[in-house]
């Protein structure tokens, strides 16, 4: 039987595509650098969700304050590795919680129209002390995804969920590395 905690995502032998939603400023100063500049903030965690449909719950279809813009950031599977590897789940101790450079959890993935399933979404929290990395040396792409977003929403609330579908990224099991896979079980 398949474990609920495994990782789906977009992928191909070099990348993967993790998703984050932001303010329009923040996204339009990127997408026009091709990476990560000011205003994006380097001295927060950011947390990246290689699930689509996660984070359009999260961001209500792009239609949260400050979540307008969704982008897909291409990473490099060596950075999300190297992040998962060095990862502390949230449930963990909060001492070595608070001394992590990565935090991860676990949370319900949903349903285009934003029902809780049986099983699990990953979220990666990338902290202070690796943001320059992740954005300097991991992300390899910047995609505005905003107009598919805004269509495949447009979609569903006409009762199209099937047309929906078609725009949603194709995402399948990630290969964990056996030293990785720890991670398939909240703590």
């Amino acid at each position: 039987m398949a474990s609920p905690y495994e990782i789906r995502a977009d992928y191909d032998a070099r990348t993967i595509v993790v998703y984050q939603a932001y303010a329009p400023a923040i996204a339009d100063a990127a997408l026009r650098a091709g990476r990560f500049v000011e205003p994006f903030s380097f001295g927060r965690m950011t947390w990246i969700k290689p699930s689509f449909l996660w984070l359009m719950h999260r961001s209500n279809w792009a239609r949260k304050s400050g979540q307008e813009r969704v982008l897909a950031v291409r990473i490099t599977r060596e950075g999300w590795e190297e992040a998962l590897s060095r990862a502390v789940p949230t449930t963990a101790d909060p001492t070595a919680v608070a001394r992590a450079a990565v935090h991860v959890q676990w949370d319900p993935e949903r349903s285009a129209r934003g029902a809780a399933l049986n099983h699990y979404s990953i979220q990666v929290g990338i902290g202070r002390r690796l943001i320059r990395t992740f954005a300097d040396e991991w992300v390899v792409g910047l995609t505005d995804l905003t107009p598919q977003v805004r269509k495949a929403a447009a979609l569903l609330r006409s009762g199209q969920p099937a047309k929906a579908r078609r725009l949603f990224p194709a995402e399948r099991v990630y290969p964990l590395p056996p030293t990785l896979a720890n991670l398939r079980t909240p703590s």
